[in-house]
């Protein structure tokens, strides 16, 4: 959380608040079921007038930010939409245009996909992980093979956010002259989406097959092995994950602290308790940690700093790891009513949970560390 916010900023903030809190309360959310879609276009649209999908985009391509600063008002939003697990493609939208700016200038011009993306006119994915392998968006087995003026796909991809409600798929694949990004419709021939299971009630993930899946040269976004633009879209998925789980845990330690005082045993609030005094001060300094170490990290990605990439895994490495520990302290300090699917820890735990595995694991992030430190 930024700790001096401008006036534009505080109306951002309210406005996805109030989006939020009117179509997707955490009732709502709980009463999800298997199958059915997770947010609606009307929904996003009206976020996407907000500038929900504008502020890494500079303003000659349609896009722009309320402060000048786009990566810093982005986590800003991750924060609004965390705090209340808030459905919709926030993450691999910007994921996928953080990619096409990063490229503009180099190979096919997609501003009019960008242009679409930041009216929400349009919807799209990275479509990087593949069954059975862990988080090496550098090593895909998806391949695309040259023929003609254009390209081949072949292969799956999986763990593909919203891939259900997708227009657009950002897919990483393996080319002769090294690995390379492709836009490619969902529509397109040879596309087969289907649905996985998610264990964060609003969101929704799906596999990907790609059967000679025939690719115009235009749809290649930047050059083959141009690894800059892999990194930034890595860096802006792992921001908005750390910036959600920090508003997770603001809000799962805010119900837990009041629990703490309403909640009497033996004739005394347990917040009298001079053990659980101390696991509560543990929780409280992990939460300042994890808010310090995304700052730091939102800050570098912002200034596009030398130390970006290594403070990006710092904070996922610490933000992955104290956030469960947290939240299972939150989840015992309730005792039996915090295991009820009535109560609304479940829902914190679930997208933490699934935070931590995504885009690279703590411990991804450490060896990741160690190999930047050898540098």
């Amino acid at each position: 959380m930024e700790l001096e916010l401008s006036s534009d900023q505080k109306l951002f903030q309210t406005s996805a608040r109030g989006l939020l809190d009117k179509e997707y309360s955490l009732d709502r959310i709980r009463d999800m079921r298997d199958g059915e879609p997770r947010w609606n276009r009307e929904w996003w649209g009206k976020g996407a007038e907000l500038g929900w999908a504008a502020a890494l985009v500079p303003e000659e391509l349609g896009g722009g930010s309320v402060s000048g600063a786009g990566v810093r008002d982005l986590v800003l939003l991750a924060e609004e939409l965390g705090a209340g697990v808030a459905p919709g493609p926030l993450l691999p939208v910007n994921v996928v245009v953080a990619g096409l700016v990063e490229a503009h200038g180099t190979g096919p011009d997609h501003t009019a996909e960008i242009e679409a993306l930041v009216a929400g006119e349009s919807v799209a994915s990275w479509a990087v992980y593949e069954p059975g392998q862990e988080w090496s968006p550098l090593a895909p087995r998806v391949t695309a093979t040259p023929a003609g003026d254009g390209f081949v796909l072949d292969g799956v991809k999986d763990r593909v956010q919203d891939a259900g409600q997708a227009d657009l798929l950002l897919v990483t694949a393996a080319t002769p002259e090294g690995v390379a990004q492709f836009l490619v419709p969902t529509s397109a021939g040879g596309v087969t989406v289907s649905p996985q299971w998610s264990l964060d009630l609003s969101r929704s993930f799906g596999e990907v097959r790609f059967d000679g899946v025939q690719v115009g040269a235009g749809t290649l976004v930047g050059a083959p092995g141009e690894l800059q633009v892999l990194e930034r879209q890595f860096q802006i998925a792992v921001l908005i994950q750390c910036a959600e789980v920090c508003a997770v845990l603001d809000r799962a330690f805010a119900l837990t602290l009041q629990w703490t005082f309403d909640r009497y045993s033996f004739g005394r609030p347990l917040a009298s308790y001079q053990a659980l005094k101390h696991r509560i001060a543990d929780m409280r300094t992990w939460l300042e940690a994890c808010h310090a170490t995304t700052q730091a990290a939102a800050a570098a990605v912002q200034d596009r700093t030398p130390n970006a990439a290594e403070l990006i895994s710092v904070a996922k490495s610490y933000v992955g790891d104290r956030s469960l520990v947290i939240l299972q302290d939150c989840v015992q300090l309730h005792g039996g009513i915090g295991v009820t699917w009535e109560h609304d820890l479940h829902l914190f735990l679930r997208r933490a949970t699934l935070d931590q595995a995504l885009y690279g694991t703590p411990q991804d992030h450490r060896l990741r560390l160690a190999d930047l430190a050898s540098l």
